[in-house]
C-alpha cells in the first residue's frame, strides 16, 4: 500500500491518487490536519508496529510500502477543547506523533521530510550548483549594506528575493516575489539589516525554464515570461492564465548536472528553476524538493504524476 501525507486541499495530490486509481494501486491519503479525528497506536516492537484508522479505513505499517510526502496540515483541535493552553498541548503533541511516524517511514519515501528540509537550504544549493559546474549568478545571502553594494557594483541591475518564507501572514495574507532592486541609500541600512535576504545580479532573460525531475527523467518546460510586463522579474506574479509554456530539450550535460544535484541532495524529485539568458546559457537559480507540478502536466501535457507512481512503485519492489 502506497501512503500519501498532505492536506485535503492539495489539489497535486490528486493527480496522484487519479493515478494510482487508474493502475487500481492500493494507497491511503492522510490528510494530517484531521488526524485528531483518527485512532492511532504506535508500539516499539518495530518500525511498521503503528497504525492509523480514520473514516472507516485502517493503514498500518507492515502495509506501507512506499510514501509520498506532500504538504501535510497542521491537525485541527477539535473545538470541544476550548483552553488555548490545552489546544496548543494536544497540538504539539500530535505534531510529535507525526515527526515520529515519518521516521519510521525513512527509506520508504518519494523524498524523507528531513532531506527535504536540508534540501531547502538555498545558499547550500547554490554551493552545490557552483561545484557541480551550473551557470550561478553573483549572490550574496546577507543583511549587510556593504555586501549588497558589493552586488550591485557589479551588475546593470540586481533583484532580491527572500532567503525562506515568501509568505507574510496576517489579516491580508502576501508574497515576497522576487523583486527588481533600485539605488540603494545609506538610509536603507536598516531595512536592510532586519534579515538576511539574498541578493543577485540579474540575468537579462529569454524565458525561465522549469525542470521538474523526477528520478532520472526530466521534463523541461520554458515559461515566456518576458512576453508581460508583470511577469518580467518574476514569472509567479501576476498569475496570468495565458503565460506561455512550451517543452523544450535540456543540453545532455545539464541533464547531468541536474541529475547529480538531486544525488547530492539524497531527493528522487524536485522542481529547479533556471532562466535561460539572450545567448541561450541556463543560469541556475534554485531548487524546491516539494514543489508544485500539477499546472506543468496541464499546460505541456507531460505525464508527471505517472512518472511520480513510477518512483513510488519502484521504491516499493526496492
Amino acid at each position: 500500500m502506497l501512503l500519501l501525507v498532505t492536506n485535503q486541499r492539495d489539489i497535486t495530490m490528486d493527480y496522484v491518487v487519479a493515478e494510482l486509481q487508474r493502475r487500481k494501486i492500493p494507497y491511503f491519503r492522510l490528510n494530517t490536519e484531521h488526524l485528531p479525528q483518527a485512532l492511532c497506536t504506535m508500539s516499539p516492537a518495530s518500525k511498521g508496529a503503528w497504525s492509523i484508522e480514520i473514516d472507516g479505513r485502517l493503514v498500518t505499517g507492515e502495509q506501507v510500502t512506499a510514501a509520498y510526502f506532500r504538504r501535510p496540515g497542521l491537525p485541527s483541535i477539535p473545538t470541544s477543547v476550548g483552553d488555548s493552553g490545552e489546544r496548543a498541548y494536544a497540538q504539539a503533541e500530535w505534531s510529535c506523533f507525526l515527526k515520529s511516524l515519518y521516521t519510521r517511514l525513512d527509506g520508504a519515501w518519494l523524498n524523507a521530510p528531513t532531506d527535504i528540509w536540508l534540501a531547502e537550504d538555498k545558499p547550500r544549493q547554490l554551493l552545490l550548483a557552483h561545484e557541480i559546474g551550473f551557470n550561478v549568478p553573483e549572490t550574496a545571502t546577507t543583511n549587510d549594506i556593504a555586501s549588497v553594494r558589493k552586488v550591485a557594483d557589479l551588475a546593470a541591475t540586481t533583484v532580491g528575493k527572500p532567503l525562506r518564507q515568501a509568505l507574510l501572514p496576517g489579516e491580508q495574507e502576501r508574497v515576497i516575489f522576487t523583486t527588481r532592486l533600485g539605488d540603494l541609500k545609506d538610509t536603507d541600512a536598516a531595512a536592510i539589516s532586519v534579515a538576511p535576504f539574498i541578493v543577485q545580479h540579474e540575468i537579462r532573460k529569454k524565458y525561465d525554464v522549469r525542470v521538474t525531475a523526477v528520478g532520472d527523467r526530466l521534463f523541461a518546460t520554458a515559461i515566456w515570461s518576458q512576453e508581460w510586463q508583470e511577469t518580467e522579474v518574476d514569472w509567479r506574479q501576476g498569475s496570468r492564465p495565458d503565460l506561455k509554456h512550451e517543452r523544450i530539450e535540456l543540453p545532455e550535460a545539464v541533464q547531468e548536472q541536474c541529475r547529480e544535484l538531486l544525488s547530492r541532495l539524497n531527493l528522487r524529485f524536485g522542481a529547479i528553476d533556471f532562466i535561460c539568458d539572450e545567448a541561450e546559457r541556463l543560469w541556475f537559480l534554485e531548487i524546491n524538493p516539494n514543489g508544485q507540478w500539477a499546472w506543468i502536466e496541464n499546460v505541456t501535457g507531460y505525464r508527471i504524476s505517472e512518472a511520480i507512481v513510477d518512483e513510488l512503485e519502484k521504491g516499493a519492489r526496492g
